[in-house]
């Protein structure tokens, strides 16, 4: 009996051993590799990459891949929700998610923005899934371009940083068909919803909660741990015209400092990271950039809807300017007008915005800053971007980002030299190339890389295709970098995408381009595209670990060489140390003037800040001393150009600091909102 039972024992074992060393070919199923969903509903869009992302870090202990610093996934709820067409996701599958507007039926006729901006023929056949024969296209204003399968297609391919920027406009809403309502705030809340809601429809592709490839992220490291999985790290910002109904009305301000506090803390729990203060229409806290063409038109008219101003104009102090605004006649918005008004002619030597950052936006910025989080420069009027970057300087911030395109030469240095990261535009693949190339020396001095601003369902144009018979066009497949998995032609349904003849019609495409863009310009180029994950988190890291620096000017003893005052006020020199920026001192109208500060003892000081009211001064001087008597000058210009002014010079120790003025800039007298003094 005992041996029965141990022969009986042995067979089972032995059975057991050989079920564990089955080889795979023999009949077993292969696991799933973990970047392939395990449920991915059918029909549906193919992917068309081949092979295991990239993960971990290089030798450096640094992440690598692409970064998008600009990108829109939730527009279609946007607008009052019947802009843009069709969906990035559906519960109900790719039909239900790529399919038309029903008010663009029969023949597109009822897509007003977009046969008013790039279709001008009124027509394009409405009927998505599974046809795709007029939409989307790299021309489209109104259709939906990020379908996830195509985020995903991307994010195989290289990408590891995707910035899905939260955005509406409460007055185009309102004059354009809806489902809802037009409050902004409220769009930005539902966009941010939806974007949890898409990763976690993700997520149940791949087996539950946290296994999918898309990851809102909150912090640069939880966005590196992302990345470091080979995952797709998404970061919330917020891009809308009047945020935290911060209008102006008649150039008065509709909101309050507890407003913008309130706003700032609801985005940050919604986990908003970065974000625009004006976009489109001239607001409380900033002037915009003008939009040009058609578009210019429709945002003017919809600016003065909103606030009964129209873009005003003057002439540009420096070499910076704003776009040229738009003066096509557009009928269809113009009637919407009230009796007697009308679109105002301007002149052409007048291309700067006469808006720039209000007190309030001054507010906004350091509320943004106190949070931690990153300030978008682009869309903001010159005057307002070089206020702001003057700000940001004094306070050395490093967390600024031009996400798409606006930036000439000097500021993309003065953005580079604060620690601040740069997106090109995802323009035409020989104009990303040239643009590159005009600032390709000073990402290697401030040892930066590249990102691109892709803006897709931005109601902005992308980039063109270059033609099946041009020079040097991309060969499918390929690999998007010479490790990288193999990409060929993206197939949706019954169309198949080709970037040479398709251009960058949807974000599946993004990879395609930037193989366009290699073919151009070289594997440098998309060397430094690798980078840009790296680079942004750099950004982000150094913004999170700011901290204000202390200025030794608050508690000083102030005095000047003399105080202005009215019948009402006196403008005394303890106005300029007592850390409200709305107060001001200010001098006796002639030139030989000085405001000095006694900080009570002996410190290390490297850096004045001077916070000018109009009344500033050409030529001055920075003066220390250690017993107010004996003065030594430690910097000086000729050449003052007001506003807010940041004086470095080597560190010396003194007790006393004094602004000896000599010029003034006007007829007036000098007059300062604040002086701050660092030691750093």
């Amino acid at each position: 009996m005992k041996s029965r039972r141990g022969a009986l024992a042995l067979l089972m074992l032995t059975a057991l051993i050989g079920a564990l060393f089955i080889p795979v070919g023999s009949g077993a199923a292969a696991p799933t590799p973990w970047y392939e969903p395990v449920d991915r509903p059918s029909p549906d869009s193919e992917i068309n990459v081949t092979g295991e992302p990239f993960t971990g870090t290089d030798a450096d202990g640094d992440v690598r891949g692409f970064v998008d610093t600009h990108d829109h996934l939730m527009t279609n709820e946007a607008f009052g929700g019947k802009l843009v067409c069709g969906k990035p996701f559906s519960e109900l599958g790719i039909s239900d998610a790529l399919r038309d507007c029903p008010e663009h039926y029969p023949n597109g006729a009822g897509a007003l923005l977009e046969n008013l901006t790039v279709d001008t023929d009124w027509r394009h056949d409405p009927v998505g899934w599974p046809t795709f024969q007029d939409w989307p296209s790299y021309t489209t204003m109104s259709h939906q371009q990020n379908y996830y399968a195509w985020v995903e297609r991307s994010w195989r391919a290289g990408q590891r940083v995707m910035v899905t920027d939260l955005t509406s406009n409460g007055v185009i809403c309102s004059i354009y068909v809806r489902d809802r309502g037009c409050d902004e705030m409220d769009s930005i809340r539902l966009q941010a919803e939806k974007t949890y809601d898409m990763q976690d429809y993700i997520d149940k592709m791949y087996g539950g909660p946290g296994k999918g490839w898309f990851r809102i992220v909150k912090s640069p490291a939880q966005a590196r741990e992302v990345i470091k999985k080979g995952k797709l790290a998404v970061v919330l910002g917020v891009e809308t015209s009047e945020p935290f109904g911060c209008k102006q009305v008649l150039d008065m301000a509709q909101c309050s400092k507890a407003d913008i506090d309130q706003g700032l803390d609801e985005l940050r729990s919604l986990g908003v990271q970065s974000m625009f203060l004006c976009h489109k229409f001239d607001n409380a806290l900033c002037g915009v950039r003008f939009d040009e063409g058609t578009t210019g038109t429709i945002i003017n008219i919809g600016q003065f809807l909103s606030t009964g101003t129209w873009w005003r104009t003057e002439e540009c102090r420096g070499p910076q300017s704003d776009n040229p605004i738009g003066d096509a006649a557009v009928p269809e918005f113009e009637k919407k007008l009230p009796p007697g008004a009308a679109v105002p002619k301007y002149a052409d030597g007048a291309r700067c915005n006469v808006r720039g950052l209000t007190r309030l936006g001054e507010y906004a910025l350091r509320g943004m800053m106190d949070r931690g989080m990153m300030v978008e420069v682009d869309h903001m009027s010159v005057k307002a971007a070089g206020r702001t970057l003057d700000i940001l300087e004094s306070k050395d911030y490093p967390g600024v980002v031009s996400s798409h395109s606006w930036m000439d030469r000097d500021w993309t240095e003065r953005v580079y030299a604060l620690g601040g990261f740069i997106g090109s535009y995802d323009m035409d693949s020989e104009a990303f190339v040239r643009e590159a190339a005009t600032t390709a020396d000073l990402r290697e001095e401030y040892d930066v890389a590249l990102g691109y601003g892709s803006d897709f369902n931005g109601l902005g144009s992308h980039p063109t295709p270059r033609g099946a018979d041009a020079p040097d066009k991309v060969t499918y497949p390929y690999r998007s970098y010479p490790d990288g998995p193999l990409v060929d032609r993206q197939v949706t349904g019954e169309r198949t995408w080709d970037v040479n003849v398709d251009g960058g019609a949807h974000y599946g495409l993004i990879p395609d381009w930037i193989e366009d863009v290699r073919h151009l310009g070289g594997q440098g180029i998309v060397d430094e595209l690798l980078g840009g994950a790296q680079s942004y988190l750099d950004t982000w890291v150094s913004t999170r670990d700011w901290s204000e620096p202390l200025n030794l000017a608050r508690g000083a003893r102030p005095s000047a060489s003399s105080v202005q005052w009215t019948l009402l006020k006196r403008f005394v020199a303890g106005k300029a140390n007592d850390g409200d920026v709305g107060t001001r001192w200010a001098s006796r109208w002639s030139d030989q003037q000085w405001l000095a500060l006694d900080l009570r003892s002996q410190q290390s000081i490297s850096r004045v800040v001077l916070d000018w009211e109009d009344a500033s001064a050409k030529s001055y001087q920075i003066e220390v001393s250690d017993d107010g008597s004996t003065w030594r000058t430690v910097w000086r210009t000729t050449d003052g150009a007001g506003g807010i002014e940041t004086a470095r010079f080597d560190p010396v120790t003194a007790r006393h600091v004094r602004v000896h003025m000599s010029e003034r800039a006007t007829r007036y007298g000098y007059s300062l909102h604040e002086i701050a003094i660092h030691s750093g």
